[in-house]
């Protein structure tokens, strides 16, 4: 599968997390509605797993509903994958930071830091260390013809919740089904 221009460039952006509207805490998912959604996934990226706590949701986001966002971690120790999707009409980020994948490599029980945020809110989850969720990478391909790019499926899971960073709620993912592309490019 080919990206388009603008996916690639949506791929190398930077990752936006804080806007200013509120959240509350949501009871369904919801695929994007919004047309203009641009694919960024590789027409492969789906997200399927559930949340709950602060954030109660089923989420099945295929690759159209999906924006899917990749980075080098600092120094090339591994990748960060930023999946988004609609939750009740708010867009919810989850930040998926493998800090020792590499290129082409598949992984069991790959330790892995993950971050919740609802856009917009100044909401943040995230894990407080390496100890809590790991991910089994089961695919990490090139993509045809796009140096430096890869398709990264897997399942993430963790063993306790992720903390709210700026308050006393918590969001608990006990498992997450994931395909994205990930950018190993170092700029």
């Amino acid at each position: 599968m080919r990206l388009t221009v603008t996916g690639l460039l949506l791929l190398l952006g930077p990752f936006a997390a804080c806007q200013d509207a509120p959240s509350e805490a949501h009871d369904d998912a919801a695929p994007a509605t919004d047309a203009t959604i641009e694919p960024t996934c590789g027409g492969l990226g789906v997200l399927q797993g559930t949340l709950s706590g602060a954030i109660n949701a089923r989420l099945d986001w295929p690759d159209d509903a999906l924006r899917c966002e990749s980075m080098p971690r600092p120094d090339a120790e591994g990748v960060r994958l930023r999946l988004s999707g609609d939750v009740a009409g708010e867009r919810v980020a989850i930040i998926i930071a493998m800090p020792g994948l590499e290129p082409g490599a598949t992984r069991t029980e790959l330790s892995s830091n993950v971050t919740i945020t609802v856009e917009g809110s100044g909401r943040f989850f995230s894990t407080p260390n390496l100890e809590t969720c790991w991910t089994d990478v089961v695919k990490n391909e090139p993509l045809q013809d796009m140096p430096d790019m890869y398709v990264v499926m897997g399942d993430l899971y963790c063993v306790g919740p992720l903390g709210e960073i700026n308050g006393d709620a918590f969001v608990d993912v006990r498992m997450l089904r994931f395909s994205s592309v990930a950018n190993w490019s170092v700029k």
